[in-house]
């Protein structure tokens, strides 16, 4: 079965069809899939998708576009949030340079206290890192976050930093982007880090891989991606789903 390690389906994209698009997974294979909010509404969202469906379970936590409507009470609800059995990470939270939709200051700030957060709950993070790499890495060590673990999602560092987050623990969340001819860095990446320390996602409905780039994305495209992965490392595709399922299942503490 597939683990899907990053999904948004809550997002308004999903609006008219989420129920249908959801019970259709199961016969792709994919059987289990987090749910990553990105603010405090697709946080309360997030969880609810995981009541509603077992094979959900829920990130809970504000990236770094909309920290900068977070205010302290949100600590708050977000622990509230997390006492829920199926909330099995905090994210996706993180620093984002390239747009700075949030000043970089408040990003630095909601992204320390969110891995203070994640520490106290014993929670991995998801980790959300555009042109920020030293910064974001950095300031994960500085606070041990090495401590809970976690996964940079959406992969789009070096080689090297990528060693730098493998050697202490952290996992590599790689999506469709792999499937593009224009990411000879990526994989370079996958070819050169073990398997056991990758995750497969999709980001949907973002990101959607070649055949069906530019269209929505979701769970089902993940054979994609598998299939990329299997060709870099020279492996059979299901021993990525195999080892993919384990590195998550390990990381996110899922039943």
């Amino acid at each position: 079965m597939i683990f899907e390690s990053h999904a948004h389906y809550d997002d308004s994209k999903f609006l008219e069809d989420q129920q249908e698009v959801l019970q259709s997974l199961r016969a792709v294979g994919v059987g289990k899939v987090i749910n990553v909010a990105a603010d405090m509404k697709s946080s309360y969202a997030s969880v609810e998708l995981a009541k509603k469906y077992d094979f959900i379970y829920a990130a809970v936590g504000v990236h770094p576009h909309d920290v900068k409507n977070m205010m302290e009470e949100d600590l708050e609800k977000l622990i509230a949030l997390a006492a829920y059995e199926k909330v099995v990470a905090i994210g996706e939270i993180g620093l984002d340079y390239y747009y700075d939709n949030s000043p970089r200051e408040v990003q630095r700030l909601w992204f320390r206290e969110q891995i203070i957060l994640a520490k106290e709950l014993e929670l991995p993070i998801i980790v959300h890192s555009r042109d920020a790499a030293q910064e974001t890495f950095d300031l994960i060590m500085e606070l041990g976050a090495d401590s809970v673990g976690g996964v940079i999602h959406c992969y789009s560092g070096s080689k090297e930093m990528a060693k730098l987050y493998t050697d202490k623990g952290f996992y590599l969340g790689i999506g469709g982007v792999i499937t593009y001819d224009n990411a000879k860095s990526l994989k370079e990446v996958v070819r050169e880090i073990p398997m056991e320390r990758l995750l497969i996602e999709t980001d949907c409905p973002y990101l959607s891989p070649v055949p069906n780039r530019g269209k929505r994305n979701d769970s089902r495209n993940l054979t994609y991606v598998v299939d990329a992965i299997a060709k870099i490392k020279q492996i059979s595709a299901e021993e990525v789903v195999s080892i993919t399922y384990n590195n998550a299942s390990q990381l996110f503490q899922t039943k």
